[in-house]
């Protein structure tokens, strides 16, 4: 196991606690096959009766994947050369496939930020998932910043959110609280972060029915956070007017128009975004509705393909983690420029059915 991956199964909870604090616990390939390999073994585990995942770190949950892995990797081998960089992708999907599925308790302990990849493994269409959010969580799909799109089954748990509240979030990049995430349904309950240990020692203690141990401890605190304070909550009929319509192009016009300051201030955030990226993302968010969470991921894959061989994402990984000059040279630079066939290659298959990386999934 990974020094970055700490495991205790010394109880009835399996706790796997993030330990790349440097780094804001940016999940590493050797950090997925760290986790992939010890949910698995806990599924098979009749001593284990539920799983938790928390943060050394009061700083990070996860703050999303290794983006210098990325670029180094990229601009060594390209990704039709590089194993490594595929092999990234295709077995973090299917762990955030894993846990969607997970038929054990599956407890997340959302303290600091959580983007992009920290949501992959924090997200669940399971009924026996929960998510606990505190004072100190930030949390975003953040991929449009960067020339990439919100993945890791964004596809899925965005285009469920409340109204156009998923799409807001993944056409701007934008950081919500506790309250946006308990008021769209990417969080379950709230706590204070201070009580976090005493939470853990409790789940460790329990044999069974740790769901409602955990609701019930937190029951107290529901009243600290007010979940019609957020952003999403205060601008919802807004959001919703905006970015119901057809295409980016449309949506960016239609803030722009607006006489509302907060319609154009998100105009705003979006014209630094990639042209591109953005159209990409809003056609994934529309075709992910009507998807499972296997065909989400799958096409996701595919799309992720794609997204390297245009230049935008490691330019945009240039701008943010590596040069950090914020100038990213979009191509193409402006939201007109950007054509349907464009967008449509970024879905076209890869790979026959029967030979995509992600086949096996159900």
């Amino acid at each position: 196991m990974s020094e970055h991956l700490l495991t205790d199964q010394a109880g009835p909870v399996g706790v796997v606690s993030l330990n790349r604090a440097q780094a804001l616990n940016a999940l590493s390939l050797e950090m997925i096959r760290g986790l992939n390999a010890a949910l698995s073994s806990w599924l098979q585990d009749s001593h284990i009766q539920a799983a938790l995942i928390e943060s050394v770190s009061p700083k990070a949950f996860c703050a999303g994947g290794d983006l210098r892995f990325f670029y180094e990797i990229f601009c060594n081998a390209g990704m039709a050369n590089s194993p490594l960089l595929e092999a990234f992708f295709t077995e973090e999907y299917t762990l955030n496939h894993l846990i969607h599925h997970y038929h054990k308790p599956y407890i997340a302990l959302l303290n600091g930020l959580v983007m992009g990849g920290g949501m992959g493994i924090s997200q669940s269409s399971s009924p026996l998932r929960l998510r606990i959010v505190t004072e100190q969580t930030r949390m975003a799909m953040p991929e449009v910043n960067i020339g990439l799109f919100p993945d890791v089954g964004g596809s899925y748990f965005l285009s469920r959110m409340p109204g156009e509240t998923g799409t807001w979030l993944a056409l701007t990049g934008e950081t919500i609280g506790a309250a946006d995430a308990l008021h769209t349904g990417l969080a379950d309950i709230f706590v204070p972060s201070d009580t976090l240990p005493a939470l853990r020692d409790m789940l460790q203690a329990r044999d069974t029915d740790h769901i409602h141990a955990a609701r019930h401890f937190c029951a107290p605190f529901e009243e600290k956070v007010d979940t019609n304070s957020g952003t999403l909550a205060r601008h919802r009929q807004l959001i919703d007017k905006h970015f119901s319509l057809d295409s980016v192009q449309d949506i960016m016009h239609s803030l722009a128009d607006g006489a509302d300051p907060f319609a154009r201030h998100t105009a705003e955030t979006m014209r630094r975004r990639s042209p591109l990226l953005l159209c990409v993302t809003l056609e994934q968010l529309r075709r992910g509705r009507t998807m499972t969470i296997a065909e989400c991921l799958r096409m996701e894959r595919t799309m992720m393909h794609h997204c390297f061989e245009h230049p935008d994402a490691m330019e945009g990984i240039r701008a943010a983690i590596i040069d950090k000059d914020n100038r990213p040279q979009w191509q193409p630079a402006t939201i007109e420029e950007v054509s349907e066939d464009m967008v449509q290659r970024f879905f076209a298959p890869v790979w026959r059915d029967e030979t995509h990386p992600l086949r096996g999934l159900a």
